[in-house]
């Protein structure tokens, strides 16, 4: 049991220091790291997605959400539309707006993401932390 917590604080230590080094860049001009991460996600998807499917993919609860995605329609970065299957519900997308500002943040962010890790870890570290990393979403229910 001890080994299993060590890892998980050193992985929450790792978050915290790396997350924090992210949000010092000068990158968050147009969008919050928050409201970047659920562009990102909408640009992942297929398909328009329900708020509850995107709610599954970000880490705010459901209010803090549809308070964001509220602030990303008026920005004229996301789209709602009516779910064509069931007219009571509603489809979330990025507009070409919300796609170009997540392509144009992503690949400054990306940058930084590989200056991050690839300066602390060998390219096999970095294998191997992305296999842990799957194995442990999916572990939880998540797409690996």
């Amino acid at each position: 049991m001890a080994l299993a917590n060590n890892a998980w604080e050193a992985l929450m230590s790792a978050y915290a220091v790396l997350m924090k080094q992210f949000a010092a860049e000068a990158i968050w001009r147009d969008v919050s790291m928050r409201e970047y991460d659920v562009l990102y996600t909408l640009s992942k998807c297929d398909d328009p997605v329900r708020i509850g499917e995107l709610n599954r993919h970000v880490l705010l609860s459901q209010p803090a959400l549809s308070r964001m995605v509220d602030r990303l329609v008026a920005r004229g970065f996301v789209a709602r539309d009516t779910d064509p299957a069931d007219g009571r519900g509603v489809l979330l997308r990025l507009t070409e707006a919300g796609a170009r500002t997540q392509r144009e943040i992503g690949r400054q962010h990306a940058r930084g993401v590989a200056r991050a890790v690839a300066g602390r870890l060998t390219p096999e570290e970095i294998a191997q932390l992305e296999s842990i990393g799957r194995k442990l979403a999916a572990q939880n229910g998540e797409d690996s």
